[in-house]
């Protein structure tokens, strides 16, 4: 008697979806993260300045992320808005090469945003629609892990062009910073074009008369929202990474030192999301989300005490643990959380919201750092703690909301 054949642990567009995240990753990993350094260190914005920019960059595409869900989930086919929010993300970084003060950088990272807002949502209800919902940790896991990869290789492209161009200095030379971005537009548009060559249509059925927007998100099951609610409260207090950036210069580290710290967090970063996330098939995604958020307080009150450039590197080196745990289990959970016919929606609105939610993150991290106008701030240690009071709110909360019925994967 012939055995039944096994399931592919990992489907074409799943490999496919994961090659576009590694390049895309590679190019935007090489600059983003050198951003902040750029504004403070080439174009003197303050750290108020930075998280402006830095908050309203990853809000873009906030509203665009609801609109891109909820139509995938009206259409038959989820590519197009994938392939064509890569592509525009893909054509503004480069223009960072040419602009010549902050509000230049605000317009590029804004367009880059947008970008992903068009991408994000129906790429992530396409990987869901892809995958059995048995392997679904494991797919979005693998997902991540590619996509932190390519951060790391990103991230050694960059720093090897900084070493050529200026050496260990602590500041970035805007010629550094412009080499990096030109490089890093190659990656970029070859991930468009695996994209629109490799990845296949998941035909569903057409929709009969779809619900409106704001219909689909009143339909939205209670634990969903509640979920959504306490990621948003999880986000207040999780501002852009810049700040880890700005703090681990603030202690004495080289550009240099600050992408060899970099680098290191999303190799451990890849290392623990794809186990993270076929852990999660088996031991169930709230666990494990749970842990994250415990771990990220603990490093967070850490970032907050340290008092060398060391510790803040093994503390960020062990940051990419959070992100292995959190980031690919919380998406997955968002399509076992939801139906199959508004998981397009879902995504739209899990994404959005903590977007939004990013904005105030960031720009409450800047004036706790900095202040604003007459009034000084807390200091560097401020808005680290803040996050780590935010994260226990959140976990505590999460932890409670555990004892209601648990939703069956769809």
């Amino acid at each position: 008697m012939n055995k039944p054949r096994r399931m592919p642990p990992i489907s074409r567009n799943v490999w496919v979806m994961t090659i576009a995240s590694f390049l895309t990753d590679v190019s935007s990993d090489m600059v983003n993260n050198l951003v902040p350094l750029f504004l403070a260190n080439v174009l003197g914005a303050g750290t108020g300045a930075i998280g402006l920019i830095e908050g309203i960059a990853e809000s873009a595409g906030s509203f665009i992320k609801l609109l891109s869900g909820w139509w995938s989930d009206r259409v038959v086919s989820r590519k197009p808005p994938t392939v064509a929010g890569y592509a525009l993300s893909a054509t503004a970084k480069p223009l960072l090469a040419f602009v010549s003060n902050w509000t230049g950088v605000l317009a590029v990272r804004f367009t880059d945003r947008l970008g992903k807002g068009i991408r994000t949502a129906p790429r992530d209800a396409l990987l869901a629609d892809s995958t059995p919902a048995e392997r679904r940790g494991l797919a979005f896991g693998f997902h991540r892990a590619g996509d932190s990869l390519g951060a790391v290789v990103g991230i050694g492209l960059a720093l090897l062009i900084v070493w050529l161009v200026q050496g260990d200095q602590i500041a970035l030379s805007g010629q550094a910073f412009r080499s990096i971005v030109l490089v890093s537009a190659v990656p970029g548009f070859l991930a468009v074009a695996v994209l629109a060559v490799g990845l296949r249509e998941i035909r569903r059925e057409a929709p009969a008369a779809g619900r409106p927007i704001l219909g689909s998100f009143r339909a939205m099951p209670g634990e969903f929202r509640r979920f959504l609610a306490i990621f948003a409260l999880f986000t207040l207090g999780n501002s852009a990474d810049a700040f880890i950036v700005l703090r681990a210069q603030e202690r004495g580290l080289s550009v240099v030192g600050v992408l060899a710290m970099l680098m290191a967090f999303n190799l451990v970063y890849t290392l623990v999301a794809g186990f993270a996330g076929s852990l999660s098939d088996r031991v169930g995604r709230p666990r494990l989300i749970l842990a994250g958020w415990l771990v990220y307080a603990a490093l967070y009150l850490g970032l907050a005490l340290a008092a060398t450039a060391w510790q803040v590197i093994g503390l960020f080196i062990a940051y990419g643990v959070y992100h292995g745990l959190v980031e690919g289990n919380a998406r997955a959970y968002v399509a076992d959380l939801a139906g199959a016919g508004e998981r397009g929606a879902a995504y739209g609105l899990f994404h959005a919201v903590t977007g939004f939610v990013v904005l105030p993150a960031s720009v409450i991290a800047g004036i706790l750092w900095q202040g604003v106008g007459d009034w000084g701030g807390f200091g560097p240690a401020a808005p680290f703690l803040f996050g780590a009071m935010m994260a226990g709110a959140a976990a505590a909360l999460f932890a409670l909301s555990l004892s209601r019925a648990k939703p069956t994967p769809t």
